[in-house]
């Protein structure tokens, strides 16, 4: 069979560092081709290369049988490829077809013609089932909705090789099961698509095929219907990956955490969160799961002390922190994974060793005097580094927006659990990474129940609350729907409360 896109013996070294290492790609027209990895296996390069945002060092790249040298973007969309990539390129003050037509402005006399160019983009969201609004702005409209945007942006610069790079690393489920509809429906118009991905139930459930690269080399194509699960997870990490949590017996102690009526206004001053109350234990992992935008995100930031509460109190070990400073409550043992790690998590421009010490660099040995000790912030980056597989090209002195997202997201989540606190708050831990870091996460998740600490665990994957939690709520449009024991829930019934349905027999009691 033809190949669309072919792409043999691709090199490419970034400093000394290979992140593409003799790598081929092949790819047919009308299908779904998966590209799994590592965090920092290279797939984003490879696919880089191909978009023509950089240049191989090596090898050959084919379009339609046709040897191709592909300059810049601009020459990858006039040879037909298109990319989403994993932070969307869109400006947040201009509407859908301003971002749409970007580059592309159709004029006439040096008048821009938006109202024909809407036209046509609402011609091709009514084709694919987008319910894109060519009017709204950006900055007014959901993520799911933006990354409809960047599809039309391919379709409408009519894409015959469409490249998604983590497409549902932002998604909710129920907008992961579009997007995977959207790809089928597009594969079956001839379309070739790349999907770029860490997961692998999805890739089960869209792709035909699947090229696997570990560390800048190739591993492997496999026939995605011929191939298990757990044999592709091998093939990605090297090793056999175990996807169930091995929990100790659950032995909950004393309440570290306790959330008492509490009541915090969104950012138009009405209740995000309503009357809410919830305790923690030493020793448990809780689940908060819900769909997006139920109020998880304004109740964590009044927990950190990033948004005010309006009423209610949060008590940690018994002392009223809900007046407290951020760095106050940092110091009273409450750390934060943050939903956004490049918003809230990271200081991109700051080094790596810079990062890892946010919370700490002024005490000793970080400092002494007001002076900072470089040697020891240096040794505390590269331990949390090299614990938490943190790969760089330049180790601790990486500036941090160099680093991929999955291995961003690892350093952050290394970063609070070194600091050993009381209470961890982890908000989407895991998104974005691959199936041996999950798991990896999973493990220091777990370490923090038993060294006699408590997790807060808010995740929009239910799979991973009921592997995890010992006991899991319910948020519904900013109040406790359900509380209820992991062990006796099933995702029908966290689909139902999720959904607003209330639990009956809702409490906050643990069980011994």
């Amino acid at each position: 069979m033809e190949y669309v896109v072919e792409m043999r013996g691709i090199r490419k070294e970034f400093a000394g560092i290979v992140a593409n290492d003799d790598i081929t790609l092949t790819v047919r027209r009308g299908e779904i081709h998966a590209l799994l990895g590592e965090n920092g296996a290279g797939k984003s390069t490879l696919m880089n290369i191909l978009f023509g945002l950089y240049q191989p060092d090596g090898g050959s790249i084919r379009l339609r049988g046709q040897a191709v040298s592909i300059a810049n973007p601009k020459a990858a969309n006039e040879l037909g490829i298109g990319m989403v990539h994993q932070h969307f390129q869109l400006v947040h003050n201009f509407t859908v077809t301003e971002n749409i037509i970007l580059g592309l402005e159709p004029n006439c006399c040096g008048i821009v013609n938006t109202k024909s160019a809407g036209n046509r983009i609402k011609e091709l969201s009514k084709r694919y089932g987008l319910n894109v609004d060519p009017a709204a702005k950006i900055e007014d409209i959901s993520v799911g909705m933006q990354q409809k945007v960047e599809i039309l942006k391919m379709l409408y610069r009519d894409a015959e090789i469409l490249i998604f790079d983590e497409p549902t690393a932002v998604l909710t489920p129920q907008e992961v099961t579009e997007l995977i509809l959207i790809m089928k429906k597009l594969a079956a118009e001839g379309k070739a698509i790349i999907l770029i991905t860490h997961k692998l139930k999805e890739i089960k459930e869209a792709a035909d095929r699947c090229t696997v690269i570990r560390r800048g080399r190739y591993i492997g194509t496999v026939e995605v219907d011929g191939c298990s699960v757990e044999e592709m997870a091998e093939m990605m990490v090297g090793r056999k990956v175990f996807f169930k949590a091995d929990k100790q017996k659950y032995l909950p102690g004393e309440v570290l955490l306790e959330i008492k009526n509490l009541t915090v206004h969104n950012k138009n001053k009405l209740p995000a969160v309503k009357d809410f109350s919830l305790s923690l234990h030493a020793g448990e992992i809780v689940g908060l799961a819900g769909i997006d935008g139920n109020g998880q995100a304004e109740l964590v930031e009044a927990l950190v002390g990033l948004r005010k509460c309006q009423s209610g109190q949060i008590l940690l070990q018994g002392q009223d922190i809900s007046s407290l400073s951020i760095k106050e409550r940092i110091n009273a043992g409450l750390a934060h994974v943050p939903e956004d790690r490049h918003k809230r998590g990271l200081v991109l421009d700051y080094s790596m060793e810079d990062n890892l010490v946010l919370e700490v660099y002024d005490r000793e040995p970080f400092a002494r005097n007001q002076v900072r000790k470089q040697a020891a912030i240096r040794r505390y980056a590269q331990q949390i580094m090299q614990q938490f597989d943190v790969r760089a090209a330049q180790g601790e002195a990486s500036i941090a927006r160099s680093l991929s997202g999955g291995n961003q997201q690892k350093a952050i989540i290394g970063r609070q659990i070194s600091l050993n606190p009381k209470v961890l708050i982890a908000v989407q831990p895991t998104r974005g990474l691959d199936v041996g870091s999950i798991e990896y996460i999973h493990q220091r998740l777990l370490a923090q129940r038993e060294a006699g600490y408590a997790v807060l665990l808010v995740s929009l994957e239910l799979e991973e609350i009921l592997n995890l939690a010992d006991r899991i709520g319910v948020i519904s449009k900013g109040e406790l729907i359900g509380l209820v024991q992991a062990q006796d829930a099933s995702e029908n019934d966290l689909g139902l409360m999720m959904a607003g349905v209330r639990k009956e027999a809702a409490n906050d009691t643990v069980s011994l």
